[in-house]
């Protein structure tokens, strides 16, 4: 992906003919390449480690999926350091961490973006047990049930060597997207985080190169 502003987070919506608008586009079709002939409605997205561009690609490919038609939901399962409610100016006081702790229903958590065919839930509430609220049957339950309403289901998470957080959402949907940032991460970390999602048995469906600068940008589309 080409490199973006600090202030184009939702660049899909704000610059759909640039060329990091037109990546987003060409990482949607080719992830429906990917899963041919596989149904893959629920896709998390991590990264090694912080800073390497994960939400950004998770809001802009659900844009991208939703400006197609399809109706997408957008979830901030990242209950450590979560963003997406900041990105649509909305609070945080209710969210992903109510429902999996069954002290709210699954329409009082999903909210309508100012984008059309775009709901998104926030994280919710910190936790004291992010992994085990995730790992929980409750989650289980949520992605069964936003399956069945929405075509398309996209789960931020923490990056995968930080915490056990993104590798237990990545075991639960049917497809994760790495995200690397352009320079940034070496052979062997890259390494370690592949061994570690073969181990956890997750379905690997992408790796993004972010934050590629622009003279560079068509290479990676």
């Amino acid at each position: 992906m080409p490199k973006l502003s600090t202030d184009a987070s939702i660049t899909m919506q704000k610059n759909p003919n640039s060329p990091a608008s037109e990546a987003y586009r060409s990482l949607r079709f080719n992830i429906d390449c990917s899963v041919f002939g596989r149904e893959a409605k629920t896709i998390t997205v991590t990264s090694s480690g912080r800073g390497e561009g994960k939400t950004t690609t998770a809001i802009n490919l659900a844009v991208a999926y939703a400006q197609t038609g399809k109706k997408v939901v957008l979830v901030d399962a990242d209950l450590r350091n979560p963003s997406i409610h900041l990105t649509f100016r909305e609070d945080n006081g209710k969210g992903l961490t109510n429902y999996l702790a069954n002290q709210s229903t699954l329409n009082e958590i999903v909210r309508e973006s100012y984008i059309e065919n775009l709901s998104f839930v926030t994280s919710g509430p910190a936790p004291q047990n992010p992994s085990g609220l995730l790992a929980s049957h409750q989650m289980d339950v949520l992605l069964a049930e936003l399956s069945t309403t929405y075509d398309m289901v996209i789960v931020d998470t923490t990056s995968i060597l930080t915490v056990t957080d993104a590798k237990i959402m990545a075991t639960k949907c049917d497809g994760t997207l790495l995200i690397v940032k352009s320079g940034k991460v070496k052979r062997g970390i890259a390494k370690k985080v592949k061994e570690e999602l073969h181990l956890a048995n997750v379905n690997l469906i992408g790796v993004v190169m972010n934050e590629v600068k622009s003279d560079h940008a068509s290479s990676y589309l």
